[in-house]
């Protein structure tokens, strides 16, 4: 009879949940994010805008403060569905440099990457590195004398600089800067002489001639930055940093709703207009299985946490 019982429970169960993928969703769904303005708000609000099209149902951006605060929402909320959480790296890497009250796997299921935005290695027009390897052979011949700016302890323009300097050898000095704006002037003002800009706030300056970009830190070209090559192709095989975006439910729920949500979700990514308007911004549109996802997630936990280690990193620097 035990054997019996377990069976019918377990059948319940999955009748339930499949009842509920059927029916869902039946009420508004909320996407908490980080706070507006920024690319997660503008990729949460494409995303938003499709779903509410395709459901039949409000779909609400939630816009919080940057930082931890997201996800604590997000990791606490009922496990059905209605609350998504659309972030990046921030997510799991931040949990590398600080203490959270959520654990970045085991405390959320991932439903689909949405985008990746690469970062562009950049110099002043005068520099006499036009090239990855001359950047490499002029840092060698000056160490310590050529500064790199970022923006943030953790973020994607301090960690390709640290992965740099790690994979090429050199001994090049971070400067840190509360906003891209005050960076990228003193970039071009001469007072710092190399960034790992964000493609979407460099790309003009550099469009306009008053930036040099000598490459990309993607895997692959950039359709952001056409004709520029990456580093992993300029000397340093193996390279890749660039910023991640993607939407994630809290842990435990129902895989039949992930699905729906991952179906949904990729439809709208694809959609040719939402594609166009990600690459206006300076993102490039990433559509995935959650299990893809999943699995990026553990391998930049582990990429990082050995950059992070390796350069002493602490969240106060």
């Amino acid at each position: 009879m035990i054997c019996v019982r377990h069976y019918v429970v377990i059948a319940v169960s999955l009748l339930a949940s499949i009842a509920q993928a059927q029916t869902y969703p039946s009420k508004p769904v909320r996407i908490v994010t980080a706070e507006v303005g920024g690319a997660g708000d503008f990729v949460a609000r494409l995303i938003a805008a499709g779903l509410t099209e395709r459901f039949g149902q409000p779909v609400i951006v939630d816009n919080r403060p940057s930082g931890v605060i997201p996800g604590e929402i997000v990791s606490r909320a009922t496990p059905d569905g209605y609350t998504l959480l659309n972030y990046g790296s921030t997510l799991w890497v931040g949990s590398l440099l600080r203490k959270t009250s959520y654990d970045a796997v085991r405390d959320f299921v991932p439903i689909t990457l949405s985008q990746s935005s690469p970062s562009i290695l950049t110099v002043q027009p005068t520099s006499s590195a036009n090239s990855v390897n001359d950047l490499v052979a002029l840092a060698k011949a000056r160490p310590g004398e050529l500064n790199y700016a970022s923006v943030s302890t953790g973020s994607v323009t301090h960690l390709a600089g640290e992965l740099f300097k790690i994979m090429s050898g050199v001994d090049i000095v971070r400067i840190n800067y509360k906003g891209a704006a005050s960076a990228l002037g003193d970039l071009m003002g001469g007072r710092v002489q190399i960034m790992f800009a964000v493609a979407g706030s460099v790309g003009p300056y550099v469009k306009a001639g008053r930036l040099k970009a000598l490459a990309v830190t993607s895997a692959q070209p950039s359709v952001l930055m056409p004709g520029v090559p990456t580093i992993a192709a300029s000397g340093l095989p193996g390279y890749e940093a660039v910023s991640l975006n993607g939407v994630l439910a809290p842990a435990g729920t129902p895989a039949n709703v992930i699905k729906v949500l991952n179906q949904e979700i990729v439809s709208v990514l694809i959609k040719p207009d939402v594609r166009e308007k990600f690459l206006n911004s300076g993102v490039e549109t990433v559509a995935s299985t959650p299990d893809a996802f999943a699995a990026k997630i553990r391998s930049e936990i582990a990429k990082w946490g050995k950059v992070i280690k390796s350069a002493g990193i602490r969240e106060d620097l």
